[in-house]
């Protein structure tokens, strides 16, 4: 991954999470149960969070850091965290819950390969 495609992917990320997070607050709130309406704004708040690390990820990138692995684990966690939760509160199938973890393994994932490649900077 290059720093650019790492600002694009951020700030992709972050202009979806925008358009969610407001979709959810206006056309959602009356046609989710609580409950549903969390988990769609856990997955919106966690999308947010990722696109800002693209930013560090690409900031690094920018000084020479080897981050590219982390940001692609950053991706990965925003499609499959976020994303299961976005299609289990769309498609009421309970069983995409089980797949959400996989996403935080690769969010992890990212934090620790981000924490190594600070160390070569």
């Amino acid at each position: 991954m290059t720093a650019r495609t790492a600002a694009t992917l951020g700030a992709l990320a972050g202009a979806l999470a925008v358009v969610l997070g407001a979709f959810g607050a206006h056309a959602l709130r009356s046609r989710l149960d609580a409950a549903d309406l969390e988990v769609y704004e856990t997955a919106v708040r966690y999308q947010m969070y990722h696109a800002f690390a693209l930013y560090v990820t690409a900031w690094m990138l920018d000084r020479g850091a080897p981050a590219g692995a982390a940001g692609w684990a950053f991706v990965a966690g925003i499609a499959v965290f976020s994303g299961s939760l976005y299609l289990l509160v769309a498609t009421s199938q309970r069983w995409l819950g089980a797949i959400t973890p996989i996403g935080g393994v690769a969010f992890i994932a990212g934090w620790i390969l981000l924490v190594l490649a600070a160390r070569k900077l």
